[in-house]
């Protein structure tokens, strides 16, 4: 199982974690049932950017992101090369690190 190391996060995980999840879990689902309760507004269907990470390590190993979670992530508050929405972002066999970024574009947070 891979080990996804969460960068300190101020309001979801402010000393940093490390969890593991199964490979075929995306990142969003290991972060949720490991009590890190990351934004996601849409309910995890691609219809929003809540959930938006950044992967500092293993990106290559998540799956390729399809074009409806690219365009999606333009509108991402912090955007970089390695973002990737969470939900979207898929669990291979590689470690990973990811930074959840200080902010989204959410005005209002959901209640979940």
């Amino acid at each position: 199982m891979p080990t996804i190391k969460i960068l300190p996060h101020a309001e979801y995980c402010p000393e940093g974690t490390e969890i593991t999840a199964p490979a075929g879990t995306s990142i969003c689902e290991a972060l949720l049932e490991n009590h890190i309760d990351i934004e996601h507004a849409c309910e995890m269907s691609c219809a929003c950017t809540t959930c938006h990470v950044i992967v500092r390590k293993g990106f290559e190993s998540l799956n390729e992101a399809e074009e409806g979670e690219e365009d999606l992530l333009d509108r991402a508050w912090g955007l970089e090369p390695q973002s990737r929405l969470s939900c979207q972002a898929i669990l291979g066999q590689t470690d990973l690190t990811v930074e959840i970024p200080k902010y989204s574009i959410n005005h209002a947070k959901e209640n979940h």
